[in-house]
């Protein structure tokens, strides 16, 4: 089967994100890196693309330049991943889209619900695929959860209890370190810090396990350390439209939480707990039987998680094959999106701009209700209030 080709905007050298989309998306073979425009700085952007062996005509100085090199080629890239600052996202997103591409953004998609709205409508109009990297729903194990919830093994859900909290901005002498401080000043962040960059991957994937959205909210949220005007820690109500009650803690101030990432959920049947720092382990507690442990890799637990594990039993998977498995997805849905033929079920599972455009509203909305000593405030975007 031919490779599909990619490019990237952002993710140059020194990035945090941009080794892991570069690993996960040359995984499975189904991608080749081709294109890219990696630094603000294009000589530097262009000198780095050629030393992971892109041709010298198809490493770009900047994003505007590989939309005009890219887009009147025959053998153009099929997919873009936007890894940018975050307030570019939507203006490079928007463009792709309307030139014909099939885009994966950063997230968050957007800075406003109104942009959300936007590119939610803009990939609707050109049937292009616009998807959105919570990437940590790529583990094998949480779609394992998700297709337990589906098939009915807990019944009705009752409650789901979502966390994101570490402790790496909990020294309050770094509130002049510029690494850190631009994460809480409203000029550069927007209306929310940990929330949005943290709780909303918490959020995503409370709601994908399930397979519900979030409603309505009630927000507590703080600014542990006095200087920030933005929060570095938050509480979250949350009532779903399926009926379950959701709780979400998020914080940057948990001295002793390394990345914190966890997920249970409680149904009349049973329930799960599943932790990002240890992904090959799942706990399912069934009514009136005994605590099992679940092991990624093993035989038959379910589509979903039999596609999405490559490495034997007791070998650890971590967060480069969870986004391999995004760009798994993506691969399915761009070769069948080309033929017109629906996508496998199992497969069909990449984050897309609705799940963007609803963590955007999410952030609004608990940054309203955190002013308001929390009131509760409807979290769902308005073109999608029926």
């Amino acid at each position: 089967m031919t490779k599909l080709r990619w490019g990237m905007i952002g993710g140059g050298e020194g990035s945090q994100i941009g080794p892991a989309h570069r690993l996960g998306a040359g995984l499975d073979g189904a991608f080749e890196f081709t294109a890219a425009a990696l630094d603000h700085r294009p000589d530097a952007g262009r000198a780095y693309g050629q030393t992971l062996g892109l041709a010298a005509d198809r490493s770009y100085g900047d994003w505007q330049e590989m939309l005009a090199g890219e887009r009147g080629r025959h053998d153009r890239i099929d997919l873009v991943t936007v890894a940018t600052p975050n307030a570019t996202h939507f203006e490079i997103t928007k463009a792709y889209l309307e030139a014909g591409f099939h885009v994966l953004c950063e997230k968050p998609m957007t800075m406003t619900v109104e942009e959300g709205e936007e590119i939610v409508r803009i990939a609707r109009t050109t049937g292009q695929i616009c998807a959105v990297n919570y990437g940590y729903s790529g583990y094998s194990l949480v779609r394992h959860m998700r297709a337990m919830v589906a098939r009915g093994d807990l019944g009705a859900i009752r409650l789901v209890k979502a966390e994101f909290a570490h402790g790496h901005h909990a020294d309050a002498a770094d509130a002049d370190n510029p690494r850190v401080r631009w994460r809480y000043d409203p000029a550069q962040a927007g209306v929310s810090a940990q929330f949005a960059d943290c709780g909303i991957h918490a959020l995503h994937m409370a709601s994908f396990v399930i397979g519900q959205e979030v409603e309505k909210l009630s927000a507590d949220t703080v600014s542990c350390i006095p200087s920030r005007v933005l929060e570095d820690d938050a509480m979250v109500n949350m009532r779903f439209d399926g009926g379950a009650v959701g709780r979400l803690w998020t914080s940057s101030v948990a001295l002793g939480r390394q990345h914190g990432l966890t997920l249970q959920v409680f149904g009349e049947k049973g329930g799960l707990r599943w932790s990002q720092e240890q992904p090959n382990q799942l706990f399912w507690m069934p009514l009136g039987g005994r605590l099992q442990t679940i092991e990624r890799g093993e035989a038959k637990l379910s589509p979903e998680a039999d596609r999405t594990s490559r490495v034997t039993i007791g070998h650890a998977e971590g967060m480069p094959l969870a986004f391999a498995n995004i760009y798994l997805d993506l691969a399915a849905a761009i070769r069948a999106h080309a033929a017109g033929h629906p996508v496998d079920p199992a497969a069909d599972l990449y984050p897309r701009a609705e799940d963007g455009l609803r963590s955007m509203a999410a952030v609004f909305a608990v940054a309203a209700s955190g002013r308001d000593d929390g009131r509760w405030v409807d979290a769902r975007p308005p073109m999608f209030r029926g």
